[in-house]
């Protein structure tokens, strides 16, 4: 039950919304086209050759800046693109109709401990369910239908075969009772199935003389927590105060090396703090509710709180690169990767999820007051214990 409200919003409309703004601010909008070609120029002007309905054209511009997202242009074009192998996660999803209501009186009857728990609508808020080694989003559409996506490693699980692509996605979700239940009566749109394989990469160069790559057109590490917006907004507002330094003539080629080791650093060491091998725990509730709890409220100490601190330049910083930074990268890595540990072990004696069944947790949202780093300091202190009591198995031997 978090403090604050918050909305889900239609994202097409949003864009529209965005363009026209964009419009009233006196930018020119191709649309439709095609980007052909790109030729970058360090110190100089860059062009591209675009393609519209009409004709095809050049344009040339001191810089260019790549938000293609996933299409990951520049640096697909010009040979930059890594995948990241240490992280071998697929997702599938798609829009589903008929799916059962989760206020729905039945299912507060059939599981009062379920019903009383919330006292806000989880209906209309984004629920996840969680399985050994991949995860679910369950969010409400409009309409009345539910997008339902599924994120897996393969390295522990792949979906069963089936018929088609939506048969294939449900027999995954139907191994968590709970989505059996949701999707007892529920169909999938056929013509709204997407599947993406190996979800993670980054781009060797996010930033040179002439040109900035933004969002998930310079890298992208795991859907789960959401990061991609972070990465947005540091990108985005980064690359504009570049480029507004440099027609001022306080930027230099040295800087934009500098900020380019700065992405780079920071989105290796946010990957391996955060997302190296957590599924191996990730459907255990008792080590999940542990890295939650330090995820999270590290989260709010360190990066969420910076903006409230010094304004929109702390965006001008990365996350767990930078100064002062290399204390929580390690600490963070460090219960990321035992939490890891102990998840194989469980899974090699036969103790991974046992104390799953009818487990709750009410989680309370933080605030920015002392109460932050006391949460923060307790949730060391429970780490500290899982170690004393069943980690020592590890300490020396990795399962």
């Amino acid at each position: 039950n978090v403090r604050l409200a918050s909305y889900h919003v239609d994202r097409a409309e949003l864009d529209e919304f965005l363009i026209n703004k964009c419009r009233e601010a006196g930018i020119e909008i191709l649309r439709p086209a095609e980007v052909k070609k790109c030729e970058l120029n360090p110190g100089g002007l860059q062009s591209v050759t675009v393609r519209t309905d009409s004709s095809e054209s050049e344009l040339q511009a001191r810089w260019l800046v790549d938000a293609s997202g996933a299409a990951k242009l520049l640096a697909r074009k010009s040979g930059w693109v890594r995948k990241n192998e240490a992280h071998p996660v697929n997702s599938a999803w798609a829009r589903w109709s008929g799916v059962v209501n989760w206020d729905n009186k039945e299912l507060k009857d059939r599981f009062p401990d379920f019903g009383k728990r919330c006292f806000a609508k989880r209906n209309t808020a984004t629920n996840h369910l969680v399985g050994k080694g991949w995860w679910s989003w369950w969010i409400p559409l409009k309409d009345g239908d539910v997008s339902i996506g599924i994120v897996w490693d393969e390295r522990l699980v792949e979906p069963p075969e089936g018929d088609s692509p939506g048969e294939r996605l449900r027999g995954m979700l139907e191994t968590h009772p709970m989505a059996k239940y949701f999707l007892e009566d529920a169909s999938c749109n056929k013509g709204d199935i997407h599947w993406r394989r190996h979800l993670p990469y980054w781009s060797e160069h996010m930033v040179g003389d002439g040109f900035a790559l933004v969002g998930d057109a310079a890298a992208f590490m795991d859907p789960f927590y959401s990061p991609g917006l972070d990465w947005v907004s540091y990108t985005s507002y980064g690359t504009a105060h570049m480029i507004a330094m440099e027609k001022q003539g306080k930027w230099s080629s040295e800087d934009c090396v500098a900020r380019n080791e700065l992405l780079v650093g920071s989105y290796h060491r946010w990957f391996k703090a955060i997302y190296k091998d957590k599924y191996y725990y990730m459907g255990d509730w008792e080590l999940m509710k542990l890295a939650f709890r330090l995820d999270v409220g590290l989260y709010y100490l360190g990066v969420a709180s910076q903006s409230y601190k010094y304004g929109n330049d702390s965006f001008l910083a990365a996350p767990l690169n930078g100064p002062y930074t290399g204390f929580p990268a390690w600490l963070i890595s460090t219960y990321n990767r035992r939490l890891a540990t102990i998840g194989k072990m469980r899974m090699k004696r036969g103790t991974w999820g046992k104390r799953n069944n009818a487990a709750y947790f009410p989680f309370r949202s933080f605030t920015f007051d002392l109460s932050l780093p006391l949460r923060n300091l307790s949730a060391l202190g429970t780490w500290l214990f899982l170690e004393l009591k069943e980690g020592w198995r590890t300490w020396f031997t990795s399962p």
